[in-house]
C-alpha cells in the first residue's frame, strides 16, 4: 500500500468489499469477512496501543498533524488529545474559514461560522469548503457526526458620533 493512503479512502473500500460479499448472497463468506475485520482491527489496534503507551503523548507530538496517524489513533481511541483540541486541529487543516462556536459530545453535533476575514474571499465554493472541513474532520475528530453552519457575524459599522455643532457665526450685511 502507498505510504499516502488515505484513511477515508481505506474505509470506504473495506465497506465496498463487505457490501460486494454481502450482495453475492453468502452469509457464511459475508460473516468471515467481518469477523476478519474486526479480529484486524483489533490487532492492529492493541499494537497501536502499546506504541502509545511506551512512547507516551509527548513523543506522539510531531505525528498528530499527520492526518493518517490522526485518524489511525482516533479510530481506536488512542489519540493523546482531547476532542476540543483535535477539532481546533481540523479547523486549521481545512483553512481557519470558519470557526468553532460549540460542539455538543452527546449528539456529536459541531456548530461552526464563518470568520468575518473569510467573507468574500473567493477562495473556492461553499461545498468545496464543506468537503475539505468534513475531510478533516473525519481524521482529526471523528466524534464530529453533523456539523451545523450558523450565518456570518454582521460586519460592523463605524459608530458615528453625533455632536452639536458649535453655533455658526452670525453675518452682518
Amino acid at each position: 500500500m502507498s505510504a499516502a493512503l488515505d484513511a477515508r479512502q481505506a474505509g470506504a473500500r473495506v465497506e465496498e468489499v463487505l457490501e460486494g460479499l454481502a450482495s453475492a448472497g453468502d452469509r457464511r463468506a459475508c460473516a468471515a469477512a467481518e469477523e476478519l475485520v474486526r479480529v484486524l482491527m483489533d490487532f492492529y489496534g492493541a499494537g497501536l496501543a502499546r506504541i502509545v503507551e511506551r512512547l507516551g503523548g509527548e513523543a506522539l507530538s510531531p505525528v498528530l498533524d499527520d492526518e493518517l496517524v490522526a485518524s489511525l489513533l482516533s479510530l481506536h481511541d488512542l489519540h493523546p488529545e482531547d476532542v476540543a483540541t483535535r477539532i481546533g486541529r481540523a479547523l486549521g487543516a481545512a483553512g481557519d474559514t470558519v470557526e468553532r462556536v460549540a460542539f455538543d459530545e452527546a449528539t456529536g453535533v459541531l456548530r461552526v461560522r464563518p470568520r468575518a476575514a473569510a467573507s468574500g474571499c473567493g477562495c473556492g465554493s461553499p461545498a468545496d469548503s464543506d468537503r475539505v472541513l468534513e475531510e478533516a474532520l473525519a481524521c482529526f475528530a471523528p466524534e464530529v457526526t453533523a456539523v451545523e453552519t450558523e450565518a456570518a457575524p454582521a460586519p460592523q459599522q463605524p459608530l458615528l458620533q453625533i455632536s452639536v455643532r458649535p453655533p455658526a457665526p452670525v453675518r452682518v450685511p
